[in-house]
């Protein structure tokens, strides 16, 4: 691909040229010479300038449809040269809900570039809801992600188990209890996920199937990741409801106390996502590498 076509692939999914610049490390009138060029090339206009934003024209959205698809076709090309010598070469863009990126995908990506070091990674992640939105807007290649809802236009297949344990901090109030009742979780100081969470959806899917009004629940807070939640347990005097795979390490400290919940289990699987329709070479390569890793 020509290169001005990257900067408007670029311009065109941040509709901003300061954003674009700052993704391709050139500077922002580098970026509109190469968008004018490009214009004049097609003697079209491929934005529409409407103070401070940037839209795509009619013209501007055929050539960045027409421009992705060429992307992906010049990915395929490099992968499939790569396959004949066996150095697989190409490119590969994955986003992971929190727990996954922080706490299971990072050793699986090593493992991956160890044996394809010549496929470059790109990990983005963020909730599972924004996961599945990049994924669905083509701007990664496959997501892995904890919610248990599913997007009619996204396939999935389950990777790996996982479990969403009640814990609180070792020194807390709430530590010398053997165990809780569904009850106890609606009276005691709760701090979950945010909205969008795959974990927090999951929570909510179960609560409700006890007929608990998660709405009358005593949140104090929402916390965007769970590293901030076990970085506020030790001055918060309430309970947590986070994966197990990610709180290994506290277990061990005794930093942290799990509380079994009676007749509470929430058992949940980790997933792969793609997009529908055909796929392309290296994320089926990935693919299956992760469905054989032994976690």
């Amino acid at each position: 691909m020509d290169y001005r076509d990257e900067v408007f692939l670029s311009v065109a999914e941040n509709l901003s040229f300061s954003k674009a610049a700052e993704a391709l490390f050139i500077s922002q009138p580098a970026v509109t010479r190469h968008i004018r060029e490009l214009e004049n090339k097609l003697n079209t206009a491929l934005f529409d300038r409407k103070g401070n934003k940037i839209y795509l024209t009619k013209a501007g959205k055929l050539c960045y449809r027409q421009l992705k698809q060429i992307k992906e076709q010049y990915r395929e090309l490099e992968f499939e040269l790569g396959r004949l010598n066996d150095t697989y070469k190409g490119s590969l863009r994955i986003g992971a809900s929190s727990t996954i990126a922080q706490y299971l995908i990072p050793g699986v990506l090593a493992a991956f570039h160890q044996r394809y070091p010549q496929i470059k990674l790109d990990l983005r992640n963020g909730n599972s809801l924004e996961m599945e939105q990049k994924l669905l807007n083509s701007e990664i290649d496959l997501a892995l992600v904890e919610n248990d809802s599913s997007q009619s236009n996204i396939r999935y297949v389950d990777f790996l188990d996982d479990e969403i344990v009640a814990v609180t901090s070792a020194d807390g109030v709430y530590a010398k209890l053997k165990n809780l009742t569904v009850s106890d979780l609606q009276q005691i100081p709760l701090v979950l996920r945010e909205p969008g969470s795959g974990t927090l959806e999951v929570i909510q899917h179960e609560l409700t199937k006890q007929q608990v009004n998660t709405e009358k629940l005593n949140i104090v807070l929402h916390l965007g990741s769970t590293e901030a939640i076990k970085n506020f347990l030790p001055n918060f005097d309430g309970i947590a409801l986070v994966s197990g795979k990610a709180i290994k390490k506290e277990l061990q400290l005794k930093t942290i106390r799990k509380i079994a919940v009676k007749d509470f289990q929430i058992n949940r699987k980790f997933r792969l996502a793609q997009r529908q329709g055909p796929t392309m070479n290296i994320p089926e390569l990935f693919r299956n590498f992760l469905l054989q890793y032994n976690f």
